[in-house]
């Protein structure tokens, strides 16, 4: 055991199951989204919810378990994050409502804080400066295994058990991590003494929940007013002001929750907008596309996580060697290539849903995403994390860690956002143009039950239409015509959503690529006089 405590591949491997749970977590709940929404009769807004709520206290809490770890122990918070992330996970398994679910989500999200830190503060301690990038790509491989194993997975699960056991599955891999890293991981101890600045902890999390509540919840409120003089507006500019006031706040503490200083790095500054564009552009994204496969399509869990195969399939193996490349000669250009990769991927995806889609239809994009997204984690951690000093490891993690998951956060916001408010106008229009088969008596009704789903949140879980209330007590054959021409409306209409929604995605993660032209190359070391004598 002395032996493995003292290899710090073993350590990374240790490391890496941790990583794996919080990365399995996020991929087996989207597959089972539409499941979710039918089985718990809840509506997209509160789904939304049930991803975000988790992401929103990971996000804000990520800085200040980074402190704890510097303070206690590396390896005692990231055990401790274990205990309560697979503690969590067996509650949200057993949640019988939304709102259940919600609330143990934001645990999971304590666990998955005080755990993720951790990890790039060890690896950039145990690990050599010249072989942190193959460090670095392991978890970028590791997210390659997540990303084929989650969906899959959790389609089978799905599929032939319940959705519930997409969060007991965690329960197995959180126990006998537990255990390794008790063992394996050595007991680092900076001993660095730090200031918790509850005030700026506060700030955040008010902001963002502030932000991410009007995003989330605006077009139930058609973007107006939600009680009293309560207004969506009026949430969304009390949550910028906050985040602003956090920021001003920041300018002047001794130690502050995001040191400033280290964005005066050009590379760690334009990793932390990449990262960011990332998790923005994968969570916003594959929402709306799993809700397609499933409700629109009507592809079970199982074949709808199988869809995507050929994208993990592609990415686990390239990150492990774009990971060396970006050792050798640096990340620039491997994360351009990637990003563009990867936003031409969704491009391809948008442009070729159909309802007469099938599980074929998608192979080619999923793969040109893959290659993208293998080619993109391990040389952004390695271009950011770079030029870090060992001392402010600790700190540039947190923030960097911080950012992806507010990203996530945005991206799962925005794209909501604009999911439902481009519902409310495709439902509508489908229900006007489909409705000229129906009786005259009952068309309004009609048009009405769509143009007034938003109100109830949108039911779009399998099985479901858009949460439409349509006309009651009809003649049989009048209502199996209802029917049909309900499913189309939902159908099309979904489709004419999902279009411009996946764009804003394919739209930020084209802004990242081209940001990365502005990385700074490593400099070449000049060779000695010697050598270049002998090369002559």
């Amino acid at each position: 055991m002395t032996r493995l405590r003292a290899n710090p591949w073993a350590v990374l491997v240790v490391l890496s199951l941790g990583f794996f749970m919080i990365l399995l977590d996020t991929t087996i709940v989207n597959i089972a989204v539409p499941s979710i929404l039918s089985d718990l009769n809840t509506s997209l807004d509160q789904i939304l919810w049930v991803l975000n709520a988790y992401i929103l206290v990971y996000a804000v809490l990520l800085i200040t378990a980074g402190r704890l770890g510097d303070l206690w122990s590396p390896k005692y918070m990231f055990v401790a994050g274990l205990a309560v992330f697979t503690l969590a996970s067996m509650a949200c398994g057993a949640a019988q409502n939304a709102d259940q679910l919600i609330a143990f989500r934001v645990v999971q999200g304590v666990g998955g804080a005080m755990l993720t830190p951790q990890t790039l503060t060890i690896i950039t301690s145990i690990f050599e400066p010249t072989k942190r990038g193959a460090a670095f790509g392991v978890p970028g491989g590791v997210a390659g295994i997540a990303a084929l194993t989650g969906p899959t997975l959790g389609g089978a699960l799905v599929t032939w058990v319940n959705w519930r056991w997409i969060f007991y599955v965690n329960v197995p891999i959180g126990i006998f991590t537990i255990v390794a890293a008790a063992l394996i991981i050595p007991n680092l101890r900076p001993g660095r003494r730090h200031g918790f600045d509850i005030v700026g902890v506060l700030l955040a999390t008010a902001g963002l929940f502030l932000i991410t509540f009007g995003l989330i919840e605006g077009q139930k409120y058609d973007w107006g007013t939600v009680t009293g003089i309560i207004s969506i507006p009026l949430l969304l500019a009390g949550g910028v002001v906050l985040v602003i006031a956090f920021f001003a706040w920041e300018r002047f503490q001794a130690e502050p929750l995001i040191p400033l200083s280290l964005f005066a790095d050009r590379n760690y500054s334009l990793m932390n907008f990449t990262t960011a564009a990332v998790a923005f552009g994968m969570l916003g994204m594959f929402l709306p596309v799993t809700i397609f496969l499933q409700s629109v399509l009507g592809f079970s869990a199982i074949k709808a996580g199988l869809t995507f195969l050929p994208m993990s399939l592609v990415s686990m193996p390239v990150a492990p060697f774009a990971g060396r490349l970006a050792d050798r000669i640096g990340g620039k250009y491997i994360l351009l290539f990637g990003l563009t990769m990867f936003s031409i991927g969704f491009g391809l995806i948008d442009l070729v849903a159909s309802v007469n889609a099938d599980w074929y239809t998608f192979t080619l994009p999923a793969m040109v995403a893959g290659v993208g997204l293998g080619c993109t984690f391990a040389p952004m951690v390695t271009v950011a994390m770079r030029n870090i000093e060992p001392r402010m490891a600790g700190a540039a993690s947190g923030v960097f860690n911080t950012t992806r998951q507010l990203g996530g956060v945005l991206g799962s916001a925005v794209v909501g956002a604009v999911l439902q408010n481009r519902l409310a106008t495709a439902l509508h229009d489908q229900a006007v143009a489909r409705s000229a088969g129906l009786p005259a008596q009952f068309r309004q009704r009609f048009i009405d039950g769509f143009s007034q789903a938003s109100k109830s949140g949108f039911q779009v879980g399998r099985g479901q239409s858009g949460g439409a209330n349509l006309p009651s007590g009809l003649p049989p054959q009048v209502a199996h015509q209802l029917q049909q021409i309900s499913h189309d409306v939902f159908a099309y209409g979904f489709i004419d959503a999902m279009r411009p929604t996946l764009l804003v995605g394919v739209l930020v993660l084209g802004l990242a690529a081209l940001s990365c032209l502005g990385i700074k190359r490593r400099r070449r070391e000049p060779q000695p006089a010697t050598a270049q004598v002998a090369v002559a």
